[in-house]
């Protein structure tokens, strides 16, 4: 671990530091320092304009975290100057929070038991979209819950995905947090997939959302929802993400190797996951799918992008294989919501 530490700030230029709400480190270093580009001339792709929505939105959007008018508990600004990109800082306590690197490294402990509540379709695409409203479930000795979506192929899977995460043991908060996840080969042990920029394999180009960044405010029980747009879009052999319409780096498809998510995936999937051993946490706002609108956690506005081009509504089929803990429901209306559904659910020992 240390070694790996050693690793990764050796030759580092940190032009600018601050902390997040929560107290996580951000360091500001050159887009060419970052783990996948460290000590190569690889050249950093460009943006493309994404396939143009179907729906647009009418919840209020979470405002991108860094911002030259935000300052931190310091008086630093949250922001980092152009041509950098916000890092956040891994340090030796976290990751001994963990039995080994390799454990560290993995989406979740291997001996964990993953409950899920989510809809998918199998179609071939190039990616998709979704808004998410964000809560905070509480997850105090359970591992993770989480509000996400999935592009995936292959067996063993090979998967892009992202959304928010509540993650104590990995980042020190019971807030939400952005994530993005990757894995080529079935979420191996040891394997090369990993979270945000932990190890190489995702390129950050934008500078206002940090990976493993706190996301506020959160949705109000009864009162004010707020969301984010999160979006993926396999073009020109990468997969950019975007987050509320900014782009924020991509996954070359070149990891995938001569695996199908090189070329497209074959699934799209959203929803909820949690992950323990014996009783479960909270999922999305911690309600159940029928309590709905201010209530209850949804994604709206669900599309997909085909592999022809444009942009398409999803037709979804949803799984709810702990209905005693989470649920789903899945509707279809106009504009701005179309395709979504509502999820969630208390958790507990009888899963």
């Amino acid at each position: 671990m240390k070694r790996h530490l050693i690793e990764r700030y050796e030759d580092l230029t940190v032009t600018h530091s601050f902390a997040d709400e929560s107290g996580q480190i951000f360091d500001c270093i050159p887009v060419r320092q970052q783990p996948s580009l460290k000590g190569t001339d690889i050249t950093v792709a460009e943006a493309p304009d994404l396939p143009s929505p179907q729906t647009r939105g009418d919840a209020a959007a979470a405002q991108p975290p860094l911002r030259p008018d935000r300052a931190d508990m310091h008086g630093n600004a949250m922001w980092c100057p152009p041509g950098t990109i916000p890092v956040r800082r891994i340090t030796i306590e976290e990751m001994t929070r963990f039995e080994s690197l390799d454990d560290f490294f993995l989406k979740s402990p291997l001996d964990a038991v993953h409950k899920y509540a989510h809809a998918a379709q199998t179609v071939d695409n190039l990616g998709g979209r979704s808004s998410i409203n964000l809560w905070d479930p509480a997850v105090g000795s359970e591992i993770f819950s989480l509000s996400q979506q999935w592009y995936a192929a292959g067996s063993p899977v090979q998967t892009v995905e992202a959304g928010w995460q509540v993650y104590p043991g990995k980042y020190g908060t019971t807030q939400p947090v952005l994530f993005i996840f990757w894995t080529p080969d079935g979420y191996k042990r040891g394997g090369p997939g990993s979270y945000n920029l932990d190890k190489p394999g995702f390129v950050q180009t934008g500078n206002n959302w940090p990976l493993g960044g706190i996301l506020s405010p959160i949705s109000i029980a009864g009162g004010a929802q707020y969301e984010i747009t999160i979006c993926y879009y396999l073009s020109q052999g990468n997969w950019w993400l975007y987050v509320g319409g900014d782009a924020v780096g991509y996954y070359p498809a070149t990891l995938f190797g001569n695996g199908p998510m090189a070329s497209n995936a074959a699934n799209i999937d959203f929803g909820g996951e949690t992950v323990d051993k014996t009783a479960w946490p909270p999922m999305g706002s911690g309600a159940f799918a029928r309590t709905g609108y201010q209530q209850a956690a949804y994604h709206r506005a669900i599309e997909y992008f085909p592999i022809t081009g444009g942009s398409q509504s999803a037709q979804l089929v949803i799984d709810q294989p702990s209905p005693n803990c989470y649920t789903i429901n899945l509707q279809s209306g106009q504009a701005p919501w179309s395709e979504y559904f509502y999820f969630g659910g208390p958790g507990g020992a009888n899963c």
